[in-house]
This record gives structure tokens, sequence and C-alpha cells, in this order.
């Protein structure tokens, strides 16, 4: 990182940023590019991982030093994390950007935000934090902590409205990429499948515990369907080779003549190919819509996590296709309502049934949240560089 003084007056601008984890990677990539448009020699630094750091970014640590998920494994990296910090934030008051943006990760980038929002740094955080879902009041927090929310949802800035916390909906990055009319047997045929058989994905999540957790019912389910469509095509992601033969092992336990296709890797592939899937609730409920994909999201937690949850999440739905669509417009299964048996129930009606009006409704939402989004981001991002507010 240069340790030059950059003039504003010369449309010159040093921006840091920190994502922490591979979507962060994705969004920093792509908001780099957005804001070189409007600005081709601004300065960018921070972590970062290798998407932001092919396009100039200066990494000053590991954006892998902030992966980390789960309370146990947080309290063992807590003295380096907090080292991280310390260090990050020394570094930018040294030489102050004109603008930091937090990419997700708000553990770490709100209590980033705070000190440099404290020290007269102007800051953005990007991706709402789930302050909608639960704990309320960490939006007095953010608002401490923040200039600007860039929210990718537009419930989420209704939310930050109603508080009178400054958020800029800037739309979904994943909607931008993902076609509006999806051709399922052109996306059929790439995978190596018969474009003229239907295709349910079995996708029970990307971390062992979800696997673990929904698989085994997944599986049974779709053995079910398949007794009743022998037509059905099976097919499954796995995000890497690791997680691909743990599902392994668990289908040779629940279901060993189950013929099953597994990809690692090539989950939106897979929902653009799928007619219908068996997911876990997440972002990847999105993709499934995006993808056209009829669903039946399941979710289920260790009892401990679930019975804390239950307590603090106050919301009617729970997966984002019906949080956008203000209504139950996929079927959902929480905690016990997770059974092979109900699967079935919810799932077999729709197969059979005609789904245009459901997928007109998906197309509805999808053209709500495609707004360029990075380039959206990157125009807020300025006027927050250019404004009068004072942090």
């Amino acid at each position: 990182m240069s340790d030059k003084i950059i003039n504003k007056n010369n449309a010159v601008f040093n921006i840091a940023i920190i994502a922490g984890e591979h979507s962060g990677d994705i969004l920093g990539a792509d908001l780099i590019e957005a804001l070189r448009q409007l600005h081709p020699d601004a300065n960018f630094y921070g972590i970062g991982g290798p998407r932001m750091q092919a396009l100039g970014f200066n990494a000053l640590f590991d954006m892998e030093e902030l992966a980390v998920m789960g309370l146990v494994e947080v309290l063992g990296r807590l003295p380096r994390l907090i080292q991280v910090k310390r260090e990050i934030v020394a570094t930018m008051l040294k030489n102050p950007p004109d603008v930091f943006v937090g990419i997700d990760a708000p553990d770490f980038n709100l209590r980033v935000e705070l000190e440099l929002k404290q020290a007269g740094i102007k800051t953005v955080h990007y991706v709402s934090p789930s302050v909608w879902a639960w704990r309320h009041k960490r939006i007095f927090k953010i608002a401490r902590a923040t200039n600007m929310v860039l929210s990718l949802l537009p419930f989420e800035k209704a939310f930050y409205d109603k508080y009178q916390v400054p958020c800029t909906f800037v739309g979904h990055t994943m909607a931008d990429t993902m076609p509006i009319v999806v051709d399922k047997a052109e996306h059929k045929t790439a995978l190596g499948l018969d474009p003229a058989r239907p295709v349910l994905a079995i996708m029970p999540g990307s971390r062992s515990n979800e696997i673990k957790l929904l698989a085994p019912d997944f599986l049974e389910a779709a053995r079910m369907l398949q007794l009743q469509q022998p037509e059905l095509q099976l097919v499954a992601n796995m995000v890497t080779e690791q997680k691909a033969a743990l599902f392994a092992g668990i289908k040779q336990q629940c279901a060993p003549e189950l013929a099953v296709t597994v990809f690692t890797g090539q989950a939106r592939q897979v929902l653009l190919a799928a007619d219908a899937t068996f997911i876990t609730s997440g972002t990847a409920t999105l993709e499934a819509m995006l993808a056209k994909c009829l669903m039946v999201v399941g979710y289920r937690a260790n009892w401990l996590t679930y019975q804390i949850g239950r307590r603090l999440v106050k919301l009617a739905h729970f997966s984002l296709p019906n949080l956008l669509a203000g209504r139950a417009m996929v079927p959902e299964l929480l905690q016990h309502q997770v059974t092979p048996a109900a699967l079935v129930a919810a799932m077999a009606p729709m197969l059979q049934a005609d789904n245009k009006k459901l997928v007109a409704d998906y197309q509805t939402i999808h053209q709500q949240i495609k707004c360029n989004a990075s380039a959206r981001a990157a125009e807020a991002i300025l006027e927050v560089v250019r404004s009068d507010v004072v942090a």
C-alpha cells in the first residue's frame, strides 16, 4: 500500500475494503470493477481474496484469517482475530481512506467500522446483517458504526427505513448474472442428463453438519418419489470433494441402490438444469428461485441451536423466496417437520402440476432484485464520499 496522500480534488480515491469469505471476494471484485468504471485510478487495499487481488487489490492480510464459523472455532481464533483487527485499524488510521467498505462478515467488520467512523472516516457496510430477523437492537450498533448500509433485498431497506438508519437497496448480483427465462432442456444437456426427463436435485447444504442432518431425509424422500415417477433423474451438488465423500457415505447407508449423479462445485448449473429440488434454507434458495426451480425448503439444526433460535427469530417464513414474496410461495419444513413423508407430500403435487403461475412469480421477483447491483453499490459509495455527513 502506498503511503502517499490521495488528492480528492483530482478525483482519485483511496478505498479500503474488507471481505471475509468467498462470497465477499466475489462481491468485492465486482464492486472494484464498478468503482473503476467511475474512477479508473482508484486505489484499493484491505483484506480480500484472489478475485479482488487479481484486479490489483492490495491485500494486507490473507482473507482466510477471517473465514471462521461456529462459536468454538471463533473462540479458538479470537486472539488472532483481535490482532488482525487492531493492525488493520491502525494501518487505516495512519493512512486514512476516503471511505471504508465492509463486505458482510458483520461480527468483524462492524467493529472495524465503529472505530474508523469514530475517527472521522466514512464507512459503508455492504450486505445487511439479518437484523430484521433476530436481535433487532443491533440496528442501533449498525447506525453508530456506518454512514450507509447497502442492502441486497428490498425488505431489508424497509426495516432500516423504519429506524431511520441510512440504507440503499442495490439489488442482488446473483439476479444480475442469471437469466430471467431458463431453458431447462439446454442445461440438462450441458450436464449430460436426458433433456426429456424431469430432474430432481438433492441440495442439503454446503456445511458438514447440514449434510449430516438433512441428506438422509432428502435421499429417502427422493427414493420414494422415484418409486412414484420412475422417469425422475436424481442429481446433487457438493461444494468440495470432501463434502461429496461425506454425502456418498450417507447415501451408502441410507439408499445404497439409489442412482444419484453427484456434481462438485456446480450448484448453479445443477439448479438451472433441475425442475425441482429438496434444498436447505439460505442463499441457495434464492439461487434456486432465480434458476426457476420448484423447491421444498427444509431446515434442521442441532437441538440446542434450534431451541435458542426459535426464541430469538420471529418470522412468519424463513426461506428467502417466501420472505421476498411476503407469503408462503414455496413449502417450508422446519426441524421435526423435515421427514421423508412430509417432503414427498409437499413435492409430489408440484411435479404433477402446471407451475406457470409460480414460475411467473419467480420471474417477477427476479426482475425486482435485478438492479445492476455492483454499479448501484459503487454509486452509493461515492455518494457517501461526496456527502457532507460527518462521522
